[in-house]
C-alpha cells in the first residue's frame, strides 16, 4: 500500500496534492513512530519511512520556488506545514531539510511586525495564521531572540489584546462542514499557545496572557470533539490528541 502511494504522490499531475497539509500530518505520523521503542511501531516505521522520503523531497523541491508564505486559516497555511516538517527533520536527523525550512521561515517571518491579528478568525478557519507562525518561530530561535521577535509581532499580547484572538471561537451549528472548523480553531490555538507561552520568559506578561487563554480555548472545544456529527468527528480528536500532548508551560 505504501508503495502504492508514493506511486501516486509522484504522479506528474500531483506536485500541489495535500501540499502541504497532508504532507505535514504524515511527516508528524513518522515522527512519532521514529521514537517509538516498540516492535510494532519499529515495524510501522520501516514500513512508512518511503513515503515519509518521498514527502521530504517533496518539500526540498517545492520550498525554494515558494516565494510567499501562504497565510490563511486552512490546508495549506505555510507556517503548519514548515512546523511539522521542521519537527520531523530534527528528529531524524534530516540536516538539509532542517536547514532549508529554518531559512525559508526566516525568510517569510522573520520580519513581521504588528501582525493584524485582531482580523481573526476568518468564518471556516481551523488555524490562527498569527499563532501558527509565532509557533514556528519558536522552534526557528532561540528563546531570548524568539521573545524579542513576538514583542514586535503581536506586541498587544501581554495587554491581552486583542481579544478576538484570546478569546474562544464561536461554534454556531455543528452539523456544517466549515463552520465546526472553528471547534479545531480552538484546540490548535491552544495548542500554539501552550508552546509559544512556554518559550517566552516566566515573568512576560504575554506567558500569562496566553496560558489562561490556551486554558479557556481548551474548555470551550474538548467538549465538541465527539459531537456525534461526522462534519467534526472525522477530524477533531486528531487536533484534540495534539492538543492534550502539548504540555502546558
Amino acid at each position: 500500500n505504501i508503495v502504492g502511494e508514493v506511486a501516486y504522490l509522484n504522479q506528474s499531475n500531483r506536485a500541489s496534492f495535500e501540499r502541504t497539509y497532508g504532507w505535514a500530518w504524515l511527516l508528524k505520523l513518522a515522527e512519532e513512530l521514529h521514537g517509538w521503542n516498540d516492535d510494532d511501531g519499529k515495524r510501522w516505521s520501516k514500513n512508512l519511512q518511503p513515503l515519509a522520503d518521498a514527502l521530504a523531497e517533496k518539500y526540498l523541491a517545492f520550498l525554494p520556488k515558494q516565494n510567499y508564505p501562504i497565510r490563511t486559516g486552512v490546508h495549506p497555511n505555510t507556517a503548519f506545514g514548515l512546523a511539522f516538517a521542521l519537527d520531523y527533520a530534527r528528529a531524524v536527523g534530516n540536516q538539509k531539510l532542517q536547514s532549508l525550512i529554518i531559512e525559508r521561515s526566516r525568510t517569510y517571518f522573520g520580519h513581521d511586525v504588528n501582525y493584524p491579528a485582531s482580523w481573526e478568525p476568518g468564518g471556516e478557519d481551523f488555524f490562527s495564521p498569527a499563532l501558527m507562525e509565532a509557533d514556528l518561530m519558536r522552534r526557528v530561535m532561540n528563546k531570548a531572540e524568539f521573545a524579542r521577535w513576538f514583542h514586535r509581532a503581536l506586541p498587544g499580547i501581554a495587554r491581552d489584546q486583542p481579544e478576538a484572538l484570546l478569546q474562544p471561537a464561536i461554534v454556531t451549528d455543528r452539523t456544517d462542514p466549515k463552520l465546526v472548523h472553528l471547534d479545531g480553531l480552538n484546540l490548535s490555538r491552544a495548542w500554539c499557545m501552550r508552546s509559544i507561552a512556554a518559550a517566552l520568559p516566566r515573568n512576560d506578561p504575554a506567558r500569562r496572557a496566553l496560558t489562561r487563554s490556551a486554558a479557556a480555548h481548551a474548555q470551550a472545544a474538548l467538549a465538541h470533539v465527539a459531537s456525534g456529527n461526522y462534519e467534526g468527528e472525522h477530524w477533531l480528536a486528531s487536533f484534540a490528541v495534539f492538543m492534550l500532548t502539548t504540555p502546558a508551560p
